[in-house]
């Protein structure tokens, strides 16, 4: 398996337009950064490359990536037009997702206990996405929709017509197979110039297409994690997340 992360943007909505701020992934919880906090699971977990697609202040995050990695471990492809939305970063893994492994993909702004990623790696679901039932974000949350125990949509401003939903803390496993489709997606709209939006739609695009069961998912609700989007989910995690991070016993 390898991890696919994207850590290009610039944090606009945590510091506002044209900053020169570290990216999150370099943000710091007890003298950790997220970026060392997401490359020891991973490496322990037996997940065999981290790719993370790069771009605003790059150096610093392959410098980061470089000091906590195995050497080798992590492979940064740069988006050189990683201003303008994350589906372009998205596409610049195309080639990791029709490499015909299985992919764990990450965000790369995520404060988490790591029994997050060890129940999504280890569990026995190929294609599978993770759920809190319990509200971690402010705002903008992304949902993960279940209807008889499997997943029927995913996205962001859905309804609540469903018999189960909870927000997603940005991490997914996908089969080499389901992969190669979300690169075909994610190309399609990267084809039809239509960058403006989400990347999670080239993943529900897929989603819906394919047969009800493809896709199932682990519950982590109550285990402590956060996505860190804006100040107010910066002031949580440090007040709230990370002090349960801390004391979590499973």
């Amino acid at each position: 398996m390898k991890a696919l992360m994207l850590a290009a943007g610039v944090a606009r909505r945590l510091y506002g337009d044209e900053n020169d701020e570290l990216p999150k992934a370099l943000l710091h919880f007890n003298d950790q950064s997220l970026l060392q906090r997401h490359i020891e699971p991973l490496q322990a977990y037996g997940v065999k490359e981290l790719v993370m697609i790069v771009g605003h202040r790059q150096d610093d995050l392959i410098a980061e990536a470089e000091t906590f990695a195995d050497k080798g471990f992590v492979r940064p492809i740069f988006n050189p037009r990683y201003k303008e939305g994350p589906l372009l970063s998205m596409a610049k893994g195309i080639d990791v997702l029709r490499g015909g492994t299985d992919v764990l993909f990450m965000n790369s702004d995520v404060l988490y206990h790591p029994l997050i990623l060890e129940k999504l790696i280890r569990s026995p679901h190929r294609n599978c996405f993770i759920m809190d039932r319990q509200f971690q974000s402010n705002a903008d949350q992304v949902l993960v929709c279940v209807n008889g125990g499997e997943v029927v949509d995913f996205g962001k401003g859905l309804g609540e017509d469903f018999e189960l939903f909870g927000e997603w803390p940005g991490f997914l496993k996908i089969s080499g197979e389901i992969a190669a489709k979300v690169a075909n997606s994610t190309q399609g709209f990267i084809d039809r110039s239509d960058i403006e939006g989400p990347y999670e739609q080239a993943f529900r695009e897929v989603l819906i297409g394919e047969p009800r069961g493809t896709f199932s998912v682990e519950d982590v609700t109550g285990i402590p994690w956060i996505e860190i989007d804006c100040p107010e989910d910066l002031d949580k995690a440090n007040r709230k997340t990370f002090p349960r991070i801390s004391d979590y016993r499973a």
